[in-house]
């Protein structure tokens, strides 16, 4: 699989935190799984319909916006994979896609039914590029085009979300709440009208990203040692997690999942790459 690496324009770094273009063969299962993350997700898929599942209705489109969720994206591999594919932070949401983050909460959407026809022509442009510097230079402008000045979360929630992942979810709720001087209920509201989850769930991710983290190390230590290291009660609990925001085990993951990623070919920068071109679709 090869990953090219990019770095979006300085507008846009506020909202955007991970871009990367993406070439991968059908993959062994025939099934990807999307893990829950702190990012929303926006693919524009070029080879074919992107085909989603298990994250409110089935989607089936060239281009997908996912949102915070707290369930894995079963995402159909049996074909050859060519786009591109933007980490958003929550607040660009409103920034870039003129929605709140809570209406994209755990689910997938056809971006067509977020931006309207702009998303098909969208895809085409992304299609026509001559390489990959092009797809990110039109996609980043694309993205540009639509960026407003959103509503700011107040400065207790930003705070709040703040701590969550700095120390990856093993932060208490009440804890929190003291913290930035509200109450427990007031903070969960308002911050899932920000971001689409409670604090809770936030927690409950940021712990997950933290196992998967050590999963990927190759100096990856036991599983009771990474749930107890993540902030797990115990092996169990770890295993449980991962049934419920992976769709399986730390070991399916690994057996399935591992060796694909391990198999991946990065490449930064896609100024270094502009004269690799994308497989043609039409």
């Amino acid at each position: 699989m090869l990953l090219v690496q990019h770095r979006v324009p300085p507008p846009l770094r506020p909202f955007v935190a991970t871009a990367h273009g993406y070439r991968a063969p059908a993959f062994p299962t025939g099934v990807h799984r999307g893990l829950p993350s702190r990012h929303l997700t926006l693919v524009v898929e070029l080879a074919a319909p992107l085909r989603v599942t298990g994250q409110g209705t089935a989607v089936e489109a060239h281009a997908v916006v996912g949102g915070l969720c707290t369930r894995p994206a079963f995402i159909d591999a049996t074909r050859p994979q060519d786009g591109l594919q933007y980490g958003l932070s929550p607040l660009a949401a409103p920034a870039l896609l003129g929605l709140p983050a809570l209406e994209l909460a755990e689910r997938t959407a056809d971006l067509r039914d977020v931006l309207g026809p702009a998303a098909d022509g969208l895809v085409e442009d992304l299609a026509a590029a001559p390489g990959w510097a092009q797809r990110f230079a039109r996609l980043d402008a694309a993205l540009l085009a639509r960026l407003t000045e959103p509503a700011v979360p107040a400065p207790e929630v930003r705070e709040a979300w703040r701590l969550v992942h700095s120390s990856a979810g093993r932060c208490r709720i009440g804890d929190l709440a003291a913290h930035v001087g509200w109450s427990r209920r007031h903070l969960s509201e308002r911050f899932r009208l920000a971001t689409g989850l409670t604090p809770k769930h936030a927690a409950r991710i940021a712990r997950f990203q933290a196992a998967r983290r050590l999963l990927l190390d190759p100096r990856c230590p036991p599983l009771a040692d990474v749930a107890v290291r993540c902030g797990y009660t115990d092996q169990p609990h770890l295993a449980r997690e991962w049934r419920e925001l992976a769709g399986c085990t730390p070991g399916t993951w690994l057996r399935e999942e591992l060796p694909f990623l391990q198999d991946t070919d990065t490449v930064p920068g896609a100024s270094s790459v502009h004269d690799l071109p994308p497989a043609d679709h039409r």
